[in-house]
């Protein structure tokens, strides 16, 4: 069977039983900075009492992450007979061109707006004045709930804290040199500096690493574009400093395969990534990535969409979601973790569905 094949294979089992009840963390007070989180057996709706019109607005389709959320939206939408409109704003960059894709789904007569945002901050305190009186729910990336304005309208959201992201990829890291004596040098290719979970990504990373003897050497930035992170390891490999692990995104996790193969360093260099894609799970097939954490982005996807129906129908909800991070590895690759992770290997972005 080719990885190919088993790619799809599994991603069908995912799909099979997004009915059935799936573990989750929910967090009372919702929203809250002080919430406390309790992990529950979240079950799915199998059916919409109508073909409710969702809008779900995500920062760009360009990676294999953003394509997994779609991948898990279009597949609940579908299976509950509800419409979905899907708009992607080309980058994170690109917030004028996301606050007029807003205003598209208000035009469109969204009866809820799923929003993938670009910045965090960027909507704060603007929400009414952009979706009027239509229901926010916030998918993966944090939406700031500063504002009453902003209070009033985000319902609900579906998220991980990036923190726990970069902490766990950090322990990780530091468990494997923990019989080490001497110290390891590591070089950090997070991503865009400022957009998306990159920095508490990084804290957290560096907060799970502290005090051992791991040295962060760089810390090198660009967007996850796979020219920019090759452009980013090439610098880094010219300054000729001894690197010991490559911890970056998953595009940057990506082209270092290769990179390292390009100049003779596979075998010098071990590589974690910070989330899953599908070329990350390809490496760590391979055994060419060490590690990396997922945050179950198609689950993540299905709960939006049930969230928002859930709220339309008027439907117990839980307003504060979040997937159970696991940690991956060569050796730890479950099934039912992938399936909920990744969009099958066929699968290319859908912008509408209609029942």
């Amino acid at each position: 069977m080719t990885k190919k094949w088993l790619i799809s294979l599994l991603m069908l089992m995912g799909v099979a039983h997004s009915a059935q009840a799936v573990e989750v963390i929910t967090f009372s007070p919702p929203f809250a900075s002080n919430k406390q989180a309790t992990a529950i057996d979240y079950q799915p709706l199998t059916s919409a009492s109508k073909a409710w019109k969702l809008c779900a607005v995500y920062p760009h389709l360009k990676d294999s992450y953003w394509l997994s959320v779609n991948y898990g939206m279009v597949n609940h939408a579908k299976a509950l007979g509800v419409q979905l409109k899907v708009l992607e704003a080309g980058g994170y960059p690109n917030l004028d061109k996301q606050r007029s894709q807003l205003l598209d789904c208000k035009q469109w007569g969204a009866d809820a707006i799923i929003l993938g945002t670009v910045d965090s901050q960027a909507h704060d305190g603007q929400l009414t004045e952009l979706t009027g009186d239509i229901p926010v729910f916030a998918t993966v990336n944090k939406l700031e709930m500063r504002s009453d304005d902003s209070k009033k309208n985000i319902v609900a959201r579906v998220g991980i804290d990036w923190y726990q992201m970069g902490y766990i990829t950090g322990e990780h890291l530091a468990n494997l040199e923990q019989d080490n004596g001497d110290t390891v040098n590591v070089a950090l290719l997070p991503g865009p500096r400022q957009r998306g979970g990159t920095k508490p990504m990084v804290q957290g990373f560096l907060d799970a690493v502290a005090n051992k003897n791991i040295e962060v050497i760089d810390t090198l930035w660009a967007d996850n574009s796979k020219e920019l992170q090759r452009n980013l390891l090439q610098q880094l490999f010219a300054n000729g400093r001894q690197v010991d692990y490559i911890v970056g995104s998953a595009v940057a996790a990506e082209v270092c395969i290769s990179e390292l193969r390009a100049n003779n360093m596979t075998d010098d260099v071990d590589i974690l990534s910070t989330y899953l894609s599908h070329g990350v799970y390809r490496g760590l097939l391979r055994n060419k990535i060490l590690f990396s954490p997922t945050d179950k982005m198609a689950q993540q996807a299905m709960l939006s969409v049930d969230q928002a129906v859930r709220y339309l129908e008027g439907k117990p909800l839980q307003r504060d979601l979040s997937p159970k991070v696991e940690g991956l590895t060569p050796g730890w690759l479950p099934e039912e973790a992938i399936a909920e992770s990744l969009s099958s290997a066929e699968f290319r972005p859908v912008f509408g569905v209609t029942p």
